[in-house]
């Protein structure tokens, strides 16, 4: 294959699949792919279940995550990528995990350009990803709302907004009474605040997702989520599969997005919209970036708030909502800004010679 060689890393412990509920690993996912349309190679570094496009060098996935869990993993990721840095030539190394800084390229492979994108809230990384002291590991943020959060020095970050293949979205399933959360269920999502909003809006709720093995999630499920649940109309239902979750985005009235933490993006919300769905979400990082108020649907200050605007869901228009995530959202455009980064980087570096990143007519979709 002709093209720039580029090593992914994800984040440890979520497999980078179709039906993993995060964003990091679903923009790796795509990442990979558009690079392989692209003739690239692309080598990807992740958990036990995972399924990409190109060449999958496989880690553990442990059950419960603590701190021998973390340092276990370190260990492994480490070695993967002395291992692939030392196999064969590698352009770039492309990053993705919250705890990066852990499994850096050292010693001579730290001459390898490094791109980190910061998929989370600033304030969850360790503050020395700011002061590195090298040169070539690029960060990069996912949205103009993070950006502002990062210490002023670092005020020319690129911003590469997330995308979503929106022609996957493309369903002709009616709409149902009912309004759906989907994501990682843990305390900073506030689904049981999504729940509170429901009952008091007399609308069913669904909740797709997984609850990963770390002690707070777990409790959080246990003690804010289920005793709201009774199986009927208030359902938790386990993680999605594409097209499952494709089929409930496109029948819901709409998407409950009730985070408390700054979120970073939301692919979720992105997929909403090119199902034609319209999104309710608290005023939470980029949230207001991606929903156009009254217009591809409402943000709110709290669960009465969502409650009421729930009601109203109906009077947004689902075509406006799609063409809001064909014209801003799309994964090729995404794909389109990390390659010219790419580039940039890589040119940027003495002593590596690449060949331009450019997708297949730079208007096809991935797939």
């Amino acid at each position: 294959m002709k093209g720039i060689t580029v090593l992914s890393i994800a984040y440890p412990f979520a497999p980078v699949r179709e039906d993993t509920a995060g964003g990091a690993e679903q923009v790796l996912r795509y990442m990979d792919e558009a690079l392989v349309e692209a003739g690239a190679v692309s080598t990807v570094i992740a958990c036990r279940g995972s399924k990409v496009r190109g060449n999958l060098v496989e880690t553990g996935r442990p059950g419960k995550i603590d701190d021998s869990a973390r340092s276990r993993a370190y260990r492994e990721i480490k070695a993967a990528v002395d291992y692939c840095l030392d196999a064969y030539p590698v352009d770039l190394v492309h990053m993705h995990g919250l705890d990066f800084d852990n499994y850096l390229p050292d010693g001579p492979a730290a001459a390898v350009p490094v791109l980190a994108t910061l998929h989370l809230p600033i304030t969850f990384y360790n503050p020395a990803v700011f002061d590195l002291g090298r040169p070539n590991v690029h960060l990069q943020c996912v949205s103009y709302s993070q950006l502002r959060l990062c210490p002023p020095e670092f005020a020319e970050i690129p911003v590469i907004e997330n995308g979503v293949d929106v022609n996957r979205f493309s369903t002709g399933i009616s709409r149902r009474c009912f309004a759906l959360s989907l994501g990682r269920v843990c305390p900073e999502k506030g689904f049981h605040l999504a729940l509170d909003a429901a009952r008091l809006a007399g609308m069913p709720l669904f909740i797709g997702g997984e609850v990963f093995g770390y002690e707070a999630h777990e409790t959080y499920y246990r003690e804010s989520i289920a005793p709201r649940l009774d199986g009927s109309r208030y359902r938790f239902l386990g993680p999605l599969g594409l097209a499952r979750k494709r089929r409930l985005l496109s029948a819901a009235r709409c998407l409950l997005a009730p985070s408390l933490a700054a979120e970073t993006s939301s692919l979720v919300a992105m997929e909403a919209l090119a199902c034609g769905t319209p999104v309710i979400a608290f005023p939470a990082g980029a949230l207001p970036e991606i929903v156009e108020h009254g217009k591809t649907g409402f943000i709110v200050e709290d669960v009465r708030g969502m409650a009421e605007a729930m009601k109203h869901a109906d009077r947004i228009d689902p075509d406006e909502c799609r063409r809001a995530a064909a014209g801003r959202f799309s994964a090729n455009r995404m794909a389109s800004g990390y390659f010219g980064l790419y580039n940039k980087i890589i040119e940027r570096s003495s002593g590596y010679k690449h060949a331009s990143a450019t997708l297949p007519g730079q208007a096809r979709q991935i797939r």
